[in-house]
């Protein structure tokens, strides 16, 4: 095969992959279907251009969020926040603890174990992002917990609205739900999506008000590890509340504001196929199945407490 046709595959392979990522801007493609469909081109022709959708795919996730918090009433974030201080508290601890006992049941690395814990009970991961360097995770441990993390977030975008529906849940209750048990923030707002309007409000902002407990945890976890490192305030959730307060003191520009997390919408689902794109069928191989297995029977526990929890009216 000639120079130029290999450059010329090489062309078509890059426009390929932009040209998806262009169609997920528009109202064509859903949530799932552009992780998926990211997954998919990946795991067919691979990613031409990987690290540079790992880069983007940060960014333009930090942008969605705090273009969502033009939909959110900054009030509402406050009184979320001051209802939830008790179960958020108890409930971090306890996935955390509960974690612990099944990385040391299963032989799990054991930073490994906390970033997974970690990442279940907070936000992801934006929570592993942030205490890998407190416990000084080596890149592998990072990648692992990453992996895992976007896996499971990727059933739970087909899970939960199914689930949800088949207990007739309410969009309030399950905007609950998969705020407490759905790991990363794009997750929540995806799957949320599928209850409507008020329920992807009320998620995003229960999910970003617990998000600002990575502070408190992961100063702890400096802690006990002895790290020097300290973690500050994610500057996305610093631009999320910053929409919201803008939103909320100048109502008469509502539209504008509308139009702002219209589009921010359309980039959270770019963002999906970016990071679909991202996993490959090699990745999963190395994770092995211990991590996996932690993993996933720490997010069954969770998921199904907190749902018992919420129909029973105790949430």
């Amino acid at each position: 095969m000639s120079h130029s046709m290999v450059n010329h595959r090489i062309t078509i392979h890059k426009a390929s992959y932009v040209l998806l990522l262009a169609v997920c801007l528009t109202p064509v493609i859903g949530s799932g279907t552009a992780l998926m469909l990211g997954f998919l081109f990946t795991a067919l022709f691979g990613n031409p251009l990987r690290e540079h959708a790992a880069k983007l795919s940060k960014w333009t996730l930090k942008c969605a969020v705090i273009g969502l918090g033009f939909s959110v009433d900054v009030n509402q974030v406050l009184q979320v926040g001051r209802d939830s201080i008790v179960l958020t508290l108890v409930s971090i601890t306890a996935i955390i603890g509960l974690g612990e006992i099944l990385t040391q049941w299963l032989r799990v690395a054991r930073n490994t174990g906390l970033l997974i814990s970690f990442g279940t009970a907070i936000c992801g991961g934006s929570a592993i992002a942030a205490m890998a360097p407190v416990i000084k995770a080596k890149d592998d441990e990072i990648a692992v917990a990453l992996a895992i993390v976007f896996a499971l977030n990727a059933l739970a975008l087909f899970i939960f609205p199914v689930v949800g529906h088949y207990f007739n849940l309410t969009e309030q209750q399950f905007a609950y739900w998969a705020a407490l048990a759905i790991h990363d923030t794009s997750s929540v707002v995806a799957a949320s999506a599928s209850f409507g309007a008020a329920s992807v409000a009320l998620a995003t902002t229960i999910k970003l008000t617990r998000a600002m407990w990575i502070i408190p945890y992961t100063a702890i976890a400096g802690v006990f590890w002895k790290s020097e490192e300290r973690a500050s305030i994610p500057l996305f959730i610093v631009g999320f509340v910053l929409a919201a307060l803008i939103n909320s003191e100048f109502p008469q520009y509502q539209s504008v504001w509308s139009a702002l997390s219209a589009g921010a919408k359309h980039i959270l689902i770019m963002t999906l196929f970016l990071i679909g794109s991202g996993m490959s069928l090699q990745t999963l191989k190395q994770v092995g199945p211990k991590p996996f297995l932690m993993a996933i029977i720490l997010w069954i526990i969770v998921s199904s407490l907190m749902l018992l929890m919420i129909i029973d009216g105790v949430i």
